[in-house]
């Protein structure tokens, strides 16, 4: 019986290879949190994995859109979201000190995270439709601009920093692939070290904690320092091949907070050691040179930035929490996707995942 007999035809064409190396790192994630709950599915491995099913097929669904229907959907997505932004301010749901989700009753539903493959999305149809001859004028960098800072400013005033970058870092990276003058990101870039000072200035306390911490966690250790140390420790102490499965020190003593959320690669870097850490950044970097080379086989210049902006979302995920964990960066809440407890990242990096093969979709002879 031959494959295509078996496999109903709207599903024939799904990379199930990408799907299960997704599905490997999810899964490695919920032998973490069960470790972490002290040998226990609850209440974080069960429920993280109906969750990482859930969003698989959701991935699936999204991907039979194509890429005409994802430009037709990009504006109103945009707008919607930006609109939703504005409730959240005027109605949100306050957890954690932050205004950040929109509670509808079945679900709570934090738009700034749908806002970030959304961005990408955007910027890439604006340098879509846009003349080639324009792409040196001023013309095609104001109106991006305020495409990237409304959504960015009103996820600043949450307050939630480590999303509002996110949402920079992707808008930003299309912009810059689009071909947009190098010296344009370089004057950028010296102008907002330029006002760094007054920026640092403004900030909420927590956040020039968080800045100071970085550069010298040791000057408050039973404090606001207290998580990155611990962090390190918690990896360091894992070595080559780690303590062994339920056998962390850090994390089922309660040493390492968060040991579920923003800082689960330490609680893996114990039991797993450079072993684990190096089987999740080789899963994680496989998923970016497919989509990397999803992007390389687009046809259209839609095509091309969205895709090549969307791996640079995922890329940026697990880059920023995998610097933050080890004290390489600000800590800024950004969790580890498909791995931290909790289903904003995992749906972000899904929605990603699922708008990358709608693209590759597209560009297959016959579809």
């Amino acid at each position: 019986m031959s494959r295509e007999s078996i496999v109903p035809a709207p599903l024939r064409d799904v990379p199930w290879g990408l799907l299960a190396l997704v599905a490997a790192i999810g899964g490695f994630g919920l032998v973490v949190l069960y470790s972490a709950a002290g040998g226990n599915m609850r209440p974080w491995a069960l429920s993280q994995g109906t969750r990482l099913l859930a969003f698989l097929a959701l991935a699936v669904l999204i991907s039979r859109l194509g890429e005409q229907r994802l430009k037709a959907v990009t504006m109103p997505a945009y707008l919607g979201l930006v609109a939703m932004l504005l409730l959240v301010e005027l109605f949100g749901f306050v957890g954690g000190g932050s205004r950040r989700w929109l509670d509808l009753g079945f679900i709570r539903l934090q738009p700034s995270e749908l806002m970030k493959p959304v961005i990408v999305l955007t910027v890439a149809r604006f340098y879509d439709m846009l003349p080639a001859g324009e792409i040196r004028r001023f013309s095609a960098v104001w109106p991006p601009a305020l495409l990237i800072g409304v959504p960015a400013f009103l996820v600043m005033t949450q307050p939630d920093l480590g999303t509002a970058l996110m949402i920079c870092g992707g808008g930003i990276t299309v912009a810059f692939l689009s071909g947009l003058p190098l010296r344009l990101f370089v004057g950028a870039g010296a102008v907002l070290a330029a006002a760094f000072p007054i920026a640092f200035s403004m900030m909420h306390g927590y956040q020039r904690d968080r800045i100071n911490i970085f550069l010298n966690p040791e000057a408050d250790p039973l404090g606001t320092g207290y998580h990155i140390i611990q962090s390190k420790i918690a990896i360091g102490s894992g070595g080559i091949s780690g303590k062994g499965f339920l056998e962390g020190t850090q994390s089922h003593l309660d040493y390492l907070p968060e040991r579920h959320t923003d800082f689960v690669f330490a609680t893996m870097a114990e039991e797993w050691g450079l072993v684990g850490g190096l089987f999740l950044i080789f899963g994680y970097m496989m998923v970016i040179r497919w989509g990397m080379r999803v992007a390389g086989r687009a046809k259209g210049r839609f095509a091309r930035l969205a895709a090549a902006g969307l791996t640079t979302t995922i890329f940026f995920y697990f880059a920023i929490n995998l610097m933050m964990v080890m004290g390489l960066a600000p800590v800024v809440g950004i969790p580890l996707p498909l791995v931290s407890f909790g289903g904003s990242a995992m749906m972000t990096v899904l929605i990603c995942i699922g708008m990358l093969m709608a693209i590759d979709r597209s560009v297959r002879p016959g579809q």
